[in-house]
């Protein structure tokens, strides 16, 4: 189910959100300062933040911009009483999906995290499809690879591994288990010594001088060590 942190400082507005919320089919998660919202932050993971702008403690415009910062992903709407249009820009300047004044209508606000949640979630499934490190970059939808301005020659089964590889980056893979997951492209499984010379000749592609991606653990397998950005 999808989590939303509702960062409302009115204790019966906050109240009324949830409730609203929940009987939608979400779970909320009050928080009603800057810091109790940073807490919940840190601590869990959410499909949405509601935040006000007039906190106890703070901006929730400061708020919003330390999240952006530390999860650039994370959908922000913003339901605050300023509607002022300064606000209202300095809101969508800071990425925020959506901005809400006060009052506002419930059924309204219903469609519109309907709305920002459906976005970010197809934004969240291009991303899987994309890995990239800044010098590095793999488009396992469009089969495009990039490797500083050099564009790659990836074969069908190159891609393969690479997916599984960094779908499972900092985890050990067996041989065993790359041999179960990968199938060449007339549809017969990969043998032993094909799975070594496709290793190498991807590393061959992939990493240089000052990129590896590709440790071997000796008598166990592989583990891509790439950082994700």
């Amino acid at each position: 189910m999808e989590r939303i942190l509702v960062v409302e400082d009115d204790l019966a507005l906050s109240a009324g959100l949830c409730f609203e919320l929940d009987t939608s089919g979400y779970v909320s998660v009050p928080a009603y300062n800057c810091a109790k919202a940073r807490f919940l932050l840190d601590d869990a993971e959410f499909s949405l933040v509601l935040l006000d702008v007039n906190l106890p403690d703070g901006n929730g415009f400061d708020l919003c911009r330390e999240i952006k910062e530390k999860k650039p992903e994370q959908p922000v709407i913003f339901l605050t009483a300023r509607d002022l249009e300064e606000d209202v820009l300095s809101g969508f300047d800071l990425g925020a999906e959506d901005y809400v004044t006060k009052p506002f209508n419930m059924q309204i606000l219903l469609r519109r995290v309907e709305v920002a949640l459906r976005r970010s979630g197809k934004n969240a499934s291009a991303r899987e499809e994309l890995w990239s490190d800044g010098y590095l970059v793999i488009d396992f939808a469009a089969l495009t690879a990039k490797r500083g301005a050099e564009k790659l020659a990836i074969t069908p089964n190159e891609y393969k591994l690479l997916k599984v590889l960094t779908e499972n980056a900092g985890n050990i893979l067996t041989r065993q288990s790359l041999l179960e997951r990968l199938w060449d492209s007339a549809g017969n499984y990969i043998d032993d010594h094909t799975l070594t010379v496709t290793m190498n000749r991807l590393r061959s592609k992939v990493e240089d001088e000052g990129h590896t991606y590709i440790k071997t653990v000796r008598g166990m397998g592989y583990i891509w060590t790439g950082g994700k950005r």
